[in-house]
């Protein structure tokens, strides 16, 4: 059951993400899942419910990639750091980047739709957590502020790889560059 569940989150995920959330039906999902029709309404009981599930999997997700990709980092090199968001940021443009297009397409939704905003500022409250706790490790002296910086920093260069997508995308020495601000 929390396989079947999982296969149509994935499914709702790749349906956002490619063809944005107009296009987010019951019916497109169980498509996309290769369920039978009804799948995903017994899951989801309504669309808040679906939008709530997409966003607690996507931030389950992320945060298990990113561990993955920041496994191992010294907590006193910022240049380790620095490479692990920027492959991080190249992984979310990439192979993750119908993921990262369903978060985006989320959150444009949610300037129309305000009750889209309540999952979304949990999903981001848990992200800012473990984002200070991470510059904390770091020495920062403001992790909270250091960590929404951060964030912010990552998100606006993975909208814009997004939206204008760069051969040469490498991230990297601007990351490095911030993270010498803010933490070095």
């Amino acid at each position: 059951m929390a396989r079947r569940r999982e296969q149509v989150l994935d499914a709702a995920v790749d349906v956002l993400g490619a063809e944005g959330s107009r296009r987010l039906t019951y019916q497109a999902v169980d498509s996309a899942a290769c369920v039978p029709t009804g799948t995903t309404s017994n899951y989801f009981r309504n669309r808040t419910a679906l939008i709530d599930g997409i966003v607690d999997h996507l931030q389950a997700l992320e945060r298990r990639e990113w561990e993955s990709f920041a496994a191992g980092v010294d907590p006193v090199d910022l240049g380790e750091l620095a490479e692990a968001m920027a492959a991080f940021a190249r992984h979310t443009t990439g192979p993750g980047r119908a993921r990262t297009a369903a978060r985006f397409a989320l959150f444009l939704e949610s300037s129309a739709r305000p009750e889209l905003r309540a999952p979304l500022s949990r999903g981001r409250e848990a992200v800012l957590v473990w984002s200070a706790a991470w510059v904390r490790r770091f020495g920062s002296c403001d992790p909270e502020r250091h960590g929404r910086i951060l964030l912010d920093h990552l998100d606006g260069v993975v909208l814009h790889q997004l939206a204008f997508p760069d051969e040469d995308f490498d991230p990297a020495p601007d990351i490095r560059q911030l993270l010498t601000g803010l933490l070095g």
